[in-house]
C-alpha cells in the first residue's frame, strides 16, 4: 500500500515537472516572438480549471495574429490540447488560448493594463 502512494507522489512530481517544462518552452517562444513582459502565474490550488497562466503583451493586432497562429505548431509539438481553437484571433487585442492546465493570454498593452490579471491573481498574504 505504501509503495503505491509513493508512486502516486512520484507521478505527480513528474507531471508537475513536465508541465513546468512545457510552460518554459511557451515562455521562450513568446520571448523569441518579441512579446513583452511575459509572465507566468501559478494558480494551482487557487483555480479549479488551470494550473498556470502565461500572460504576454503583443504590440499590435497583426503581432497578435502572427504569434497566435505560429504558436499552434509549438502547442502541437508539446502535445497540449487546445480547447475551442480559433482560426483567426479576435480583433479586440486579447487572445485566450486554453490548453487545459495552461491558459495563455496574449493581450494588447491597453487591455493588459485594464484587466490587470497579475493583480487579480496575486497571492495574498496568509
Amino acid at each position: 500500500m505504501v509503495e503505491s502512494s509513493e508512486t502516486t507522489r512520484s507521478e505527480e512530481g513528474f507531471m508537475k515537472n513536465e508541465l513546468e517544462n512545457k510552460v518554459e518552452q511557451i515562455v521562450q517562444y513568446l520571448d523569441d516572438q518579441r512579446c513583452r513582459d511575459v509572465n507566468v502565474i501559478d494558480v494551482e490550488g487557487r483555480c479549479s480549471w488551470a494550473d498556470a497562466f502565461v500572460i504576454a503583451t503583443v504590440t499590435s493586432i497583426g503581432h497578435l495574429r502572427g504569434v497566435s497562429h505560429n504558436l499552434w505548431g509549438l502547442l502541437n509539438d508539446l502535445d497540449l490540447h487546445v480547447n475551442d481553437r480559433h482560426k483567426t484571433p479576435a480583433g479586440d487585442g486579447w487572445e485566450l488560448i486554453d490548453c487545459n492546465s495552461v491558459v495563455i493570454h496574449l493581450m494588447s498593452e491597453e487591455l493588459r493594463d485594464f484587466y490587470s490579471l497579475e493583480k487579480l491573481w496575486k497571492e495574498t498574504d496568509k
